[in-house]
């Protein structure tokens, strides 16, 4: 059985089980009908991935990897705040009418700072240190500015992550404030467990192990049915995702260089309502 599959229904039988709903506060987030978006959550959610194992896709739905490449490309390699960018329309309800996001997400990685060695974006700066500083504590990506949120359609949710180099092997661990499980939790482990295999394979490394910490994981209120009906599944054998061994420069990278094979997976015929 694919790990991600046994991960996603410990965590959302955990939630279901034993989270809290926040019904009794005011809400941000709301339906398209103006309903306030409520959800019951859990704190301080981890989860592991051994990437040397099995890639973690999960099979209980299908996870639409292209659309989620394509995103982190957007991101890390374009660092493009502009919807225009994009093959997908996933960020279209917090765009302007230019298609900027603001000053969030691939905006701050593409912002260049000065370091000793010289002036580098923060993507720039964790691909020279993987190669010339493997053994540092300090390779690691930061978008939650606060000088810049005001200026932000969206707070990143996904803001951080740290890489460290330990016999060979690159680890990594992404910090989350926030996680939608049924809408983003597999989209999120596979975009960074992807970004984690090329920037290894660009700097000469092995994948390691894939740390996932989520503050707020939640199941909205109008998703609970279809997060059920999802834990009947039987889990399905993971399938095997592999990269263009040819690629020796992250930015060369496209998502015809990721080759995934046997992968099976359950049909889902819930339409998602997305809270905004």
């Amino acid at each position: 059985m694919s790990y991600a599959d046994q991960i996603f229904i410990e965590n959302c039988k955990d939630i279901l089980e034993n989270g809290t709903w926040d019904t009794d506060l005011p809400v941000r987030p709301h339906w398209e009908d103006g309903t306030p978006a409520h959800t019951i959550k859990k704190f301080g959610m981890v989860n592991r991935y051994d990437l040397s194992r099995e890639f973690p896709m999960m099979t209980l739905r299908r996870t639409a990897w292209k659309s989620a490449a394509d995103e982190i490309f957007w991101i890390w390699q374009k660092k493009s705040n502009n919807i225009h960018d994009l093959n997908s329309h996933i960020w279209d309800s917090w765009a302007d009418e230019n298609g900027s996001i603001g000053k969030a997400y691939g905006y701050q990685l593409g912002v260049k700072h000065q370091y000793k060695e010289g002036m580098f974006d923060q993507v720039d700066r964790i691909l020279y240190d993987l190669k010339n500083n493997p053994g540092s504590r300090r390779i690691l990506s930061n978008i939650y500015n606060h000088q810049d949120l005001h200026e932000m359609g969206l707070y990143p949710c996904a803001y951080s992550m740290t890489f460290n180099v330990a016999g060979g092997r690159l680890n990594a661990i992404l910090n989350q404030r926030s996680q939608d499980m049924l809408t983003a939790n597999n989209w999120n482990v596979c975009q960074y467990a992807l970004l984690t295999l090329m920037f290894a394979q660009v700097s000469g490394l092995k994948p390691g192990e894939f740390v996932h910490v989520v503050a707020d994981a939640h199941i909205y209120d109008r998703h609970v049915p279809a997060v059920k009906e999802m834990l009947t599944k039987e889990p399905l054998p993971a399938p095997r995702v592999e990269l263009n061994p040819e690629i020796k420069d992250f930015y060369q990278f496209t998502v015809d260089d990721i080759r995934v094979t046997d992968y099976q997976y359950h049909e889902f015929n819930y339409k998602i309502p997305v809270a905004i």
